[in-house]
């Protein structure tokens, strides 16, 4: 990637009427914000339909995007709705998601725009929206009909807890749901075409404005998924469905028991012998939605921490290879040459850095880890950065700066003298200056040799802890955070722009750059 910068924001987090954020007029009208900043990255997090905890690293489908995400102004003003069904809209709350709010009131308009669909949807509306069933049909039809099924039996419960011939995928139980349900099959469906329209609509608009979209797979799926049901032997499950072991990362940074996520492990020997065919088709339906990909927790392709399914905690755990190397390979050989961020943050070894290396992917560094007593902190600091690599302030898994700056974050694992020591090197580091240190923090990244870098919307915004976007290791309260209309002001993207042009990060005339209007 061109020397560039660029700011991390999930969908979610924008404003809007309904919610949660969504890709309606907002996330074009912040598009256009981010060319006016001089910005021409938009970092994202998964765009999966959220399970547990509202997580977009909890999927139900790895393949699917998620309803609420859909506008419904932009329904509106295609004329699958009229203005009437937007009226008496309930008062959300304006700077948090409310997931389970926003389904109450968005999943029944939803429902009417299919049902208006059936009804008044032009003879070239069909055929595209055949025409898309038929392209994507090889994860779509398990996906509408593991949907519905979810809706009949209940969201809250697992499918290894339907009844044995769902469970086992029998045909003919699979054919009796299909037809009992065609209609809520159907409806998921058109869901999913109205999404993948407006996401459309807005990668457009961002490609007008200079912007590429970077997006994020992680590398496990959710248990309770369409994946792990359709694709049993793709996972190490016992007889019944259940995970045999499961997914995490040892004591860290974040937390002194490490992290259980829970994610079934992968049956890599089966997948290596499939051609890591269901590996090669999850890489190209997503880059289908973005222009650059970061590749969550990238050391599992190296090695994978696993745990048994019955401890409580991921201490228990042991490192087992994985055949990333093969895997890249073939999907390098399928798709050709493909723009990966490798998160290459935790518990890294030389072999996952060489795995890096051999298929040239840019790794993460974060300017929050550069001041602490870790040993590889130094590592993180911007005069030893690399040039190819992603600097940024911090993650979604990271507290705030600010909060970073003004309080121990919830990290457990640090003692007051550790926190004293490293504000005091901070500053020493940054050296003298007036600015606050959320914006001393962005300076340090964005002129640094390093070609990219991100900061998230609240460091940008100096917002406090409350606004962290996850806790790892908790398993509530997270992914809610929004911006409050009108937060991302004149004066930040003038400062943006500013730092953009000074530091080289944008297009500049010979004479200097423009200012704002």
């Amino acid at each position: 990637m061109p020397r560039s910068s660029g700011i991390l924001i999930h969908l979610t987090s924008l404003p809007s009427r309904f919610g949660i954020g969504d890709l309606g007029p907002e996330a074009f009208n912040f598009a256009d914000q981010l060319q006016e900043s001089g910005q021409s990255l938009w970092q994202v997090l998964p765009l999966g339909p959220v399970g547990s905890g509202d997580s977009p690293y909890q999927s139900y489908s790895a393949f699917a995007g998620e309803p609420l995400l859909i506008s419904p102004e932009l329904l509106r003003d295609q004329g699958v709705l009229n203005a009437g069904d937007l009226k008496n809209v309930p008062r959300f709350p304006t700077d948090k998601a409310d997931y389970a709010a926003a389904r109450t009131w968005k999943v029944p308009l939803l429902k009417r725009a299919h049902t208006a669909f059936k009804r008044d949807a032009s003879g070239a509306c069909r055929h595209a929206f055949e025409q898309f069933c038929a392209d994507n049909g090889g994860w779509l039809e398990d996906w509408a009909l593991f949907a519905a099924l979810k809706n009949r039996i209940g969201v809250g419960k697992n499918w290894i807890e339907w009844e044995r011939d769902l469970v086992r995928r029998n045909p003919v139980a699979l054919a009796r749901a299909r037809e009992e349900m065609l209609d809520d099959v159907e409806c998921q469906k058109y869901w999913q075409f109205v999404f993948y329209r407006q996401w459309d609509a807005l990668r457009s608009r961002c490609a007008e404005c200079g912007i590429r979209v970077i997006g994020d797979i992680p590398i496990y799926v959710s248990q309770d998924s369409a994946d792990v049901w359709a694709h049993p032997r793709q996972f190490l499950l016992d007889e019944n469905g259940y995970p045999k072991v499961v997914a995490g990362v040892p004591p860290d940074y974040f937390s002194e028991t490490g992290q259980l996520w829970g994610n079934p492990i992968y049956n890599w020997k089966e997948m290596e012998q499939s051609g890591f065919r269901w590996w090669i088709d999850r890489f190209c339906g997503t880059f289908r939605l973005y222009d650059v990909l970061r590749v969550d927790h990238f050391r599992g392709f190296e090695a994978f921490w696993e745990v048994p399914a019955k401890e409580r905690t991921a201490i228990n755990g042991r490192w087992v290879k994985a055949p990333g190397e093969k895997l890249f390979e073939a999907v390098r050989s399928a798709l050709g040459d493909l723009e990966i961020v490798a998160e290459n943050l935790g518990v890294i070894t030389p072999e996952v850095e060489a795995l890096r290396s051999k298929f040239g992917f840019p790794g993460m560094a974060i300017l929050q880890f550069a001041f602490g007593i870790e040993g590889n902190a130094a590592n993180y600091r911007p005069h030893n950065l690399e040039r190819e690599v992603i600097a940024y302030t911090g993650t979604h898994d990271n507290d705030t700066v600010m909060g970073w700056w003004n309080s121990a974050g919830g990290d457990s694992t640090r003692t007051s003298d550790d926190i004293r020591e490293e504000r005091e090197f901070t500053l020493k580091y940054l050296g003298p200056s007036e600015e606050p240190i959320n914006w001393r923090m962005i300076r340090a990244y964005m002129s640094s040799v390093a070609q990219v870098a991100v900061t998230p919307m609240q460091d940008i915004l100096g917002l406090e802890s409350e606004a962290r976007m996850n806790r790892p290791g908790v398993a509530d309260g997270n992914w809610g955070w929004r911006m409050l209309p009108g937060a991302f002001d004149s004066t930040c993207r003038r400062k943006l722009r500013e730092l953009a042009c000074v530091y080289d990060r944008m297009p500049r005339k010979p004479n200097g750059d423009e200012p704002l209007e």
